[in-house]
């Protein structure tokens, strides 16, 4: 795809992959609008990357909708949905409780559905369009102590097979993308984000991955990737 003045969604865009994917995306001379909850950072962060701020809650309808109004009043539509806010907390499957997958699966399934079926309305409409969805290498494998978020990254990458298949025939790409363990924000009470490791993968890994999965031709399209740290022991 052509990036310049290309219009761009990445959610929890604040911070971590999407902050990295936000400025790679606009040093290629794209238009970003980042989304989060916590407004005072987000409207920091994208005056330091020249990103538009939209301070909306991917897990409520109501805030999902009001965004796509500014979208469609502002920009017209949407080339690319880069569908990346997501939580977790881990514990012991005998501990699970109802609230858990509640408040995991608002924002990493619900949320991601919703904003993923207003991006594929106007798509459709244009005949064109991308969707990366980011979900996690617990996506395909689980791990101990990680039913409620291995879940929820499941349940999007079964979201993203569905919606390949129905948004092909109108020339909407959608992608998978699977990081394994990336020190950000993530899981993090106050948001701060964690030391990075040398070890271990940066934001600008995942960033670098998704940027050129959608520089390939409109022509064909990368279904899933999985993104690893050569040697994280």
């Amino acid at each position: 795809m052509e990036f310049t003045n290309a219009r761009i969604l990445i959610t929890g865009g604040s911070s971590g992959l999407g902050k990295a994917t936000a400025q790679l995306l606009i040093e290629r001379g794209a238009r970003v609008a980042i989304t989060g909850r916590d407004r005072s950072k987000l409207k920091q962060v994208a005056a330091e990357l020249g990103a538009w701020a939209l301070p909306y809650d991917a897990s409520k309808e109501s805030d999902i909708m009001a965004m796509y109004a500014e979208i469609d009043h502002e920009w017209g539509g949407l080339d690319v949905l880069v569908n990346n806010a997501g939580i977790g907390f881990f514990g012991p499957m005998d501990e699970v409780s109802w609230s858990d997958f509640e408040t995991i699966f608002h924002t990493n399934v619900f949320g991601a559905a919703l904003i993923g079926r207003e991006a594929a309305r106007r798509m459709k409409a244009q005949n064109k369009g991308n969707i990366i969805n980011i979900a996690s290498s617990a996506g395909v494998r689980g791990f101990k102590n990680g039913t409620v978020y291995a879940a929820s990254k499941f349940a999007v990458r079964g979201m993203t097979e569905c919606w390949r298949d129905e948004l092909r025939p109108f020339n909407i790409r959608v992608m998978l993308v699977n990081p394994s363990a990336v020190p950000t924000a993530f899981n993090v009470e106050n948001r701060e984000e964690k030391p990075l490791k040398d070890n271990m993968l940066r934001p600008e890994e995942l960033a670098h991955a998704m940027v050129s999965a959608l520089a390939m031709d409109d022509r064909g399209f990368i279904p899933e990737l999985g993104v690893w740290a050569t040697n994280p022991f």
